[in-house]
């Protein structure tokens, strides 16, 4: 594997595109917007959406997904409500077996599938991989050290992309439990609305630790439900990432739920923002997901309510508040 090309050109796609120039690979990275090309070609820096940080050399840029016909893996970025769609696009271009990694978090809407499922439907001769786990864009473009789980069927494949995209920062560790995570990437960004609203009503440390605690057992029953493996979503691509996005506003879905938090509306959040929350789109569809498993999710429930405009915050929080009372299994995660 010589050429990796990138499709996605914000700021965990530029952040994936050092990975890969740092790794020894030569990288295209395919942008929506011309004004992001034309600074990475130009200036060597996404000035756009992650300014700031010099790019390697290697890293070229194209408005054109055709030009990414010669890649030996691609790395598919954009938000998972865009995938279909820019898949769809690049399938003329892709050659037969193509090796095609999935780095973003979160269930279509509508249709409730993960990005495995998409990508199937979508290009249906490539060979699928799931890149996730604790890490933030910035710190990843800067060689800050890194480990993320790379889930991949195929364990040949798996180790090849994990040696092709390694750096001594930058650690993937390989698992062959694409559900679990896909579900990880999922749920956490939407636990990390519910722990932005803690932060931002001032409600304590106490609610922020029951609530990452409680979250993640709602997200190991929902990937169980769908076939993943519970230790998985104890590893990186699970845990991990929801510790990381649950813990700092440099997270985009917790900075979002703390403005919540704070009483400011969300269309007037989201209009204040260029680059998109995934778990504001992810709430409905995990929150539907749940109800046709019959998984018992209250904290994802009431996130996806507050998120449609069914209930306040504060209705949210005070019925979370008055659940009955109920034992803790630590074997079943009731």
């Amino acid at each position: 594997m010589r050429r990796a090309g990138i499709i996605g050109g914000g700021a965990w796609g530029t952040a994936l595109a050092q990975v890969c120039a740092r790794a020894g690979l030569s990288v295209r990275i395919w942008a929506l917007e011309a004004e992001a090309v034309a600074a990475i070609n130009e200036t060597q820096e996404n000035s756009l959406w992650l300014p700031g940080v010099p790019l390697e050399p290697e890293i070229v840029a194209t408005t054109s997904l055709s030009d990414l016909a010669d890649a030996d893996l691609i790395l598919a970025v954009p938000p998972a409500q865009h995938m279909r769609g820019t898949l769809q696009r690049f399938a003329p271009d892709a050659k037969p077996g193509l090796p095609v990694v999935l780095c973003s978090k979160g269930f279509e809407q509508g249709s409730l599938k993960m990005m495995t499922e998409v990508l199937a439907e979508t290009l249906p001769q490539a060979r699928p991989a799931v890149l996730s786990g604790p890490s933030f864009a910035a710190e990843v473009a800067r060689g800050l050290p890194t480990a993320v789980t790379l889930a991949c069927p195929d364990e040949a494949l798996g180790r090849a992309l994990a040696e092709a995209i390694a750096t001594p920062t930058f650690r993937p560790y390989l698992a062959d439990d694409v559900i679990g995570a896909e579900v990880g990437g999922a749920a956490k960004n939407v636990l990390a609305l519910a722990c932005g609203i803690v932060e931002g009503k001032a409600l304590g440390r106490s609610a922020h630790a029951a609530l990452i605690t409680r979250g993640f057992a709602e997200m190991t029953r929902l990937g169980v439900a769908l076939g993943a493996k519970a230790e998985t979503l104890a590893g990186l691509c699970g845990l991990g990432d929801l510790v990381l996005t649950c813990s700092s506003p440099m997270s985009r879905n917790m900075s979002t739920g703390i403005a919540l938090g704070q009483g400011k509306p969300l269309a007037e959040i989201l209009a204040s923002r260029a680059a998109v929350v995934e778990g504001v789109a992810s709430a409905p569809p995990v929150r539907e997901l749940a109800r046709k498993l019959g998984v018992d999710a209250p904290i994802c429930q009431a996130v996806a309510a507050i998120v449609a405009g069914e209930v306040s915050v504060d209705q949210a929080i005070e019925g979370l508040l008055s659940r009955p009372l109920r034992p803790e299994r630590s074997d079943a995660f009731n």
